[in-house]
């Protein structure tokens, strides 16, 4: 009869009932094949080695069961759940606001922001809200969010052309992954000897 709702490296245990007086198919702590035998001697192996007996393919034919560390699997998949967690990013939605009259220090210490946003892989929206007269000089709106997305483009590209709700003019910048240097260049280092060198010939 064939067992239902088996979840793959399932712990067998000595007294249980799972597979009770059927064969497996079983592969020792060695990684030798031994078997099809009985569930109830595959256990008695297991036990012999101080092991455990795990099932890891309830759906084959016979089922296929391993002799191993069953609380050092768990450890091991355990950590690497955390692993995976602690290097998953959620991106987020960051924004940074610029006024029309910025100075160029503000300008630089906003864009060095957007910077570290994107490239921490969170998207950046870009805003910029006009304040009473200021919006009769759309044209220098735009003109300045062109100058952001420019001076960004090393780290995130526009997901739409800049658009105007209300007061406001904003764009999204989505991240990009930043093309390194072209390899290469001389270092300094090089640099350095071959002037030296360059100076020695002159000599």
């Amino acid at each position: 009869m064939k067992q239902e709702g088996v979840k793959i490296a399932t712990l067998l245990r000595e007294r249980g009932n799972l597979f009770a007086g059927r064969e497996v198919l079983v592969i020792d702590q060695d990684d030798e094949k031994k078997g099809p035998m009985l569930v109830e001697e595959a256990k008695r192996l297991a036990k012999a080695a101080g092991l455990d007996l795990v099932l890891v393919a309830d759906r084959s034919n016979p089922p296929v069961c391993r002799i191993m560390d069953y609380g050092k699997l768990q450890y091991e998949r355990k950590k690497k759940i955390r692993e995976q967690k602690k290097h998953h990013h959620q991106q987020k939605m960051k924004e940074v606001k610029f006024r029309l009259r910025i100075d160029q220090h503000d300008y630089e210490y906003k864009i060095r922001h957007a910077e570290h946003f994107l490239e921490h892989g969170d998207k950046v929206k870009i805003s910029l809200m006009f304040r009473g007269r200021e919006m009769a000089h759309k044209s220098m709106g735009f003109e300045l969010i062109k100058r952001i997305i420019e001076d960004l483009v090393e780290y995130g590209k526009a997901e739409s052309t800049p658009r105007m709700m209300g007061r406001n003019l904003s764009v999204t910048l989505t991240p990009v992954k930043r093309q390194r240097k072209e390899e290469g260049a001389p270092k300094k280092e090089n640099v350095k000897q071959e002037n030296s060198d360059n100076a020695k010939d002159e000599d």
